[in-house]
């Protein structure tokens, strides 16, 4: 049994969620930067690509005078449904971890 390939996608998933996690932070904490143009990942483009996640510009549903495209809300809301699957997939590996040290110990 190969562990990295039992749980690749699940480690991967999770470097993907933190680095997800970042980026909405740090569209968070320049809301009101002039011109800061806030910026993501696409999480299932790249989960199925292996490498350097590309990271995006996000397209703003309305335009600002101060050039910011930071749409507070929709950010914090991102962050939040991010999070959450940032915690499940921590649980998953968790179940998988413990149910392969059942299967190693015999218990």
């Amino acid at each position: 049994m190969d562990i990295d390939s039992h749980l690749s996608l699940h480690v991967n998933a999770l470097r993907l969620r933190g680095l997800r996690s970042e980026l909405l932070a740090r569209n968070i904490a320049n809301a009101d930067t002039p011109n800061y143009k806030a910026r993501d990942i696409d999480f299932s483009k790249e989960l199925a690509q292996s490498g350097a996640p590309q990271v995006l510009y996000r397209t703003p549903l309305g335009d600002s005078l101060d050039g910011n495209t930071v749409e507070l809300q929709m950010e914090q809301a991102a962050f939040a449904e991010n999070a959450v699957h940032y915690q499940t997939t921590l649980a998953f590996i968790n179940s998988k971890l413990r149910g392969l040290m059942t299967a190693i110990t015999g218990q």
